[in-house]
C-alpha cells in the first residue's frame, strides 16, 4: 500500500479494538481460571492480585505471549483486525520487530499507570500514537478506502 492510502488510527476505533480484544481474553482465561481456582478464587472479597501460579501463567504469560505473535505475524490482534487496522513501525511503515512487539507490550503498563493518560494521548496525538507507540516506536494504520466499493447508477 502506498503510503497516501493509509490513515492513522483514531482513539475510538482503537477502544473499540481493544474492547473486542479484551472479550475475547476474557472468554478464553475465565473459564480455564475458574477450572483451577474454583468460583470462590474470584468472588472473595480479599482475592490477591494473583492468586496462584496457574492464575500468573493463565491471566499474564499467556494473553502476553498471543499479543505479541499477534502483532508478529498479522500485525494486528483480533481487535485491530476488526477496524481494519494494523501496527507497524513508525519509520518505515513495515512489520514491527520482535524487539518492538514486547516492548509496546510491556510499554502499555507504562502508559496506563497514570490514569490511562498514555492511551489517552491518541486522541490528541497527531499521529494517535499512544506513549506505548512512541516508547516502541510503531503506529496503527488502515487504510483509507476500506469499506466496499462505492456506490455507482447507471443514469442512462
Amino acid at each position: 500500500m502506498q503510503d497516501q492510502e493509509l490513515e492513522y488510527v483514531g482513539f475510538w476505533a482503537r477502544v473499540g479494538a481493544t474492547i473486542v480484544d479484551s472479550l475475547i481474553v476474557g472468554v478464553i482465561t475465565l473459564p480455564l481460571l475458574i477450572a483451577v481456582y474454583g468460583w470462590a478464587g474470584y468472588t472473595a472479597i480479599d482475592k490477591p492480585l494473583i492468586a496462584g501460579p496457574a492464575d500468573f501463567l493463565i491471566s499474564w504469560v499467556m494473553p502476553a505471549i498471543a499479543v505479541i505473535l499477534f502483532w508478529l505475524y498479522k500485525q494486528a490482534t483480533p481487535g485491530k483486525m476488526v477496524v481494519s487496522a494494523r501496527v507497524v513501525d513508525a519509520k518505515t511503515g513495515h512489520p514491527m520487530s520482535v524487539g518492538q512487539a514486547i516492548g509496546r507490550y510491556l510499554a502499555y503498563f507504562i502508559s496506563m499507570i497514570p490514569l490511562f493518560l498514555g492511551v489517552i494521548w491518541v486522541a490528541f496525538d497527531p499521529r494517535k500514537q499512544g506513549w506505548h507507540d512512541k516508547l516502541a516506536g510503531t503506529v496503527v494504520v488502515r487504510s483509507r478506502n476500506r469499506g466496499p466499493e462505492p456506490v455507482r447508477f447507471d443514469r442512462s
